[in-house]
């Protein structure tokens, strides 16, 4: 019984880093895939993951390489540089004018968080 527990104890050492490691600080899974396109990504979190527009945008812009950008940078710095980005870069059925507006107004202090 000894041995049963001390090889549990054991194991679960072992594997604590690894689970914390599968974790942002928000304790939600850290997901840096690349994407080729703004567009493929936005449809992988909004259309396959569900988030909202708005989400799904940000989410993009600072969370995924797009293309051969690194992360948090295809968006810019302000909300008009992200605005601009997220414009040409998704299909113009995928968000309104008002979604991208408050996607890019909140990405701006988000992505520095």
């Amino acid at each position: 019984m000894r041995h049963f527990i001390r090889t549990s104890l054991v194991a679960t050492l072992l594997a604590l880093p690894v689970a914390l490691s599968a974790c942002g600080s928000s304790g939600e899974p850290v997901d840096n895939d690349p994407f080729d396109t703004y567009e493929a990504c936005f449809q992988e979190h909004h259309d396959v993951e569900n988030f909202t527009v708005q989400k799904a945008i940000e989410i993009c812009c600072i969370d995924h390489p797009i293309g051969t950008d690194a992360m948090n940078v295809v968006c810019g710095a302000t909300v008009a540089s992200c605005e601009t980005y997220v414009t040409a870069n998704l299909a113009g059925s995928d968000a309104t004018t008002m979604d991208i507006d408050a996607a890019c107004t909140s990405y701006v202090p988000d992505r520095n968080g």
